[in-house]
């Protein structure tokens, strides 16, 4: 149906166009309605329907002249792609050449921290000058970078179940997140080194006498110095108990079949109660904050002799079963039972203290290739270890001992148990001999047994 847009009139307004009587209503229509009102109502609807047509008009006109800048935005934009794309070498030249811009010190450079905002210099923004910041009212933060490159090339081989750098890294972090204080004696004046090493050295005899593994010593031995490093005034009659209770959370972790409880209290000879010894578990448990998993120095010494000994063409799943001689690895072993007594071994890592006892067994260069560390990272342990090697080339090593229902290849892990407090009393008398003597102890070549010349020379070349 097509819209009118001229004004509705009466229905009598035919009759007017045909002449008929009209009615007095009519009538009275005609008299008003003439020929000049019909004309401006007429005009009036016309100038209407013309501005309706010109608005239609100037929307098609707009939309057509959006359609068209937004091409030519286009075009250019496809221009400038095609410019960067015809020489990238000229235009990251000129890029660089362009935007060099200096770094703006507005952090106090007296207290050595540095802004880490940064100017970055892109295609489609440009920076006419840098904004500077009012240097007296920033604040001083300090940043610490978490990707951190380790100081320690990883010298472990290609494996087949993860990336041998991440390994590495990993093992290096827990060497650092296990502390343990050196000076922990000074919180307990009624304790003297000497009764830390007869503790050792007793619970040594009692891994042997159990036929416990040496990491089982060793862990009990982290677990006693670390839970020590936490108390202060503890009486000798405590030792025995926190030493018990130590290996007994360390025989839990590490043995297949660990003692039971009452043996452990039995080996105290009724000095300390197996109620005495689950409530001390509990405690050194506590606070140790349950960190029960440290990187040893005895698996420091089982990594560096296992790359030590591998071929090149060893199969990745036999990385895992133990290439070295075994007489190797307990002549260094006894040795480092010997150093773990002195309580000044808790001045250096794990990881030092390994490689430093492996380094009176082979070469400089033998531990560099294995440990990744260089000289200046053990030396001052090096010449600490002296006096120790000294007193165990005096009085021979103890050699591999077997153990009745331990299987050949296992035999080297058990820990055993030699005269170490004799050795030890030896070793203070060799470093008070090299004190007066006003020198550093010296650094033999060859201090204890070395491995055979063919063996040696397989462990260099390797």
């Amino acid at each position: 149906m097509t819209r009118s847009y001229f004004p509705a009139f009466p229905t009598d307004t035919a009759a007017i166009r045909s002449g008929a009587k009209l009615s007095a209503p009519a009538q009275s229509l005609k008299a008003r309605v003439t020929s000049k009102d019909i004309f401006l109502r007429v005009k009036d609807s016309f100038k209407d329907i013309m501005s309706r047509k010109c608005v239609q008009t100037e929307l098609k006109t707009t939309t057509k002249n959006d359609v068209t800048k937004e091409s030519a935005r286009s075009r250019k934009r496809k221009a400038d792609v095609a410019i960067y794309l015809q020489d990238p070498d000229e235009e990251v030249a000129e890029m660089t050449k362009k935007k060099q811009y200096e770094i703006q010190t507005c952090w106090n450079s007296a207290t050595g921290c540095t802004s880490p905002c940064r100017l970055i210099p892109t295609p489609d923004k440009e920076v006419d000058e840098p904004v500077i910041m009012n240097t007296g009212s920033c604040m001083q933060y300090r940043f610490k970078n978490i990707f951190v490159t380790p100081v320690r090339s990883s010298p472990l081989p290609v494996l087949g179940w993860a990336n041998k750098d991440d390994v590495w890294n990993n093992l290096l972090k827990k060497d650092k997140t296990y502390l343990r204080d050196k000076h922990f004696m000074e919180r307990h004046p009624h304790l003297q080194p000497k009764m830390r090493a007869i503790l050792l050295d007793w619970l040594m005899e009692v891994c042997e006498v159990y036929k416990l593994h040496r990491e089982t010593f060793y862990l009990a031995q982290d677990f006693f110095d670390r839970f020590m490093a936490t108390q202060t005034d503890v009486v000798k009659t405590r030792l025995q108990l926190i030493g018990i209770a130590s290996l007994f959370v360390a025989a839990k972790l590490e043995e297949i079949y660990p003692p039971k409880l009452y043996q452990f209290a039995y080996v105290t000879d009724g000095a300390c109660t197996e109620d005495e010894i689950l409530d001390m578990e509990l405690i050194v448990m506590k606070e140790l904050k349950w960190s029960l998993s440290p990187l040893t120095t005895l698996s420091w010494l089982n990594i560096y002799m296992q790359v030590a000994y591998l071929k090149e063409n060893t199969e990745t799943s036999k990385l895992l079963i133990p290439h070295y001689p075994q007489a190797t690895f307990v002549q260094i072993a006894e040795l480092m039972d010997l150093c773990v007594l002195d309580v000044g071994c808790l001045e250096y890592a794990y990881g030092v203290l390994a490689a430093s006892a492996l380094f009176h067994f082979s070469s400089l260069e033998l531990v560099q290739k294995v440990s990744g560390f260089e000289w200046r990272d053990i030396e001052e342990c090096v010449r600490w270890m002296v006096p120790f090697a000294m007193s165990i080339r005096e009085v021979g090593s103890s050699g591999l001992k077997k153990f009745k229902g331990i299987s050949p290849e296992d035999t080297h892990n058990i820990q055993t148990h030699s005269v170490l407090l004799e050795w030890l009393d030896r070793a203070s008398a060799h470093r008070a001999v090299s004190s007066e003597k006003g020198r550093n102890s010296p650094v033999p070549s060859g201090v204890l047994t070395p491995p055979q010349s063919s063996e040696k020379t397989e462990m260099l070349n390797s």
